[in-house]
């Protein structure tokens, strides 16, 4: 066989990990923190092993014991975590009556999806959803009750309302998505209730808070200087 012969795959060079992936990854891990699977500590040694991990495989590891049994770890996309998986299954009705309901994460989108909230509310985060159809629509009433749907950039959002005796608040990103991106259609429907529509990464809650405070107290470089 002569040099120029293509080198078998299992002497290959591991993939390297790309910026992408370890935000993808730095998520997870961060919605593992808000659940309650990773403790502060946790969270801190894996954050900061996901910025000097160099392969893929390495960097996957790090939330190998975060995913239900039976799901994927999420793939890296161009349209901020959404995987478009055709196929069967996936959310089709989310109720809420006089209670609540909360999806973030990775979770399985239908291509039309119903949220109905009656003296309820529902938060959704659809920033690492994976969704049967590149074109989902999402129909959601609010009768004297409230919803809050959140998107990653990227995502093709399209919101059509209305609202009586209720209000309704859209906050999405001014630039374009990109050609090809998932698209959402969301209707709203507000009965002395509201819904809130936002694109992009959530505020940081406590936990991330503390990490970064943590981070500051540090010595060093991105800490505070030793006195």
């Amino acid at each position: 066989m002569s040099d120029s012969a293509a080198e078998p795959p299992e002497r290959r060079p591991a993939l390297r990990a790309s910026d992408a992936d370890r935000e993808r990854i730095v998520d997870v891990l961060r919605t593992a923190a808000g659940e309650g699977r990773l403790d502060v500590e946790e969270l801190d040694e894996r954050v900061s092993a996901a910025y000097t991990i160099r392969t893929l495989t390495e960097l996957e590891a790090l939330t190998h014991d975060l995913v239900p049994a039976g799901h994927a770890q999420p793939a890296a996309t161009g349209q901020g975590g959404v995987v478009v998986r055709p196929g069967a299954g996936g959310a089709q009705r989310i109720i809420s009556i006089m209670g609540g309901h909360e999806r973030r994460g990775r979770w399985r989108v239908g291509r039309d999806l119903l949220v109905l909230s009656i003296m309820g509310g529902a938060e959704l985060d659809f920033q690492h959803a994976e969704v049967t159809d590149q074109t989902t629509t999402i129909r959601v009433f609010t009768i004297m009750g409230g919803a809050e749907l959140r998107f990653p950039p990227g995502v093709d959002v399209q919101v059509s309302k209305f609202a009586l005796m209720g209000g309704q608040d859209v906050k999405l990103d001014e630039a374009p998505p990109p050609p090809g991106a998932p698209v959402f259609h969301v209707r709203l429907f507000s009965l002395m209730g509201g819904a809130e529509i936002r694109q992009g990464p959530k505020p940081k809650n406590w936990i991330e808070r503390k990490l970064d405070q943590r981070r500051l107290d540090r010595p060093g470089p991105g800490g505070r200087e030793p006195e």
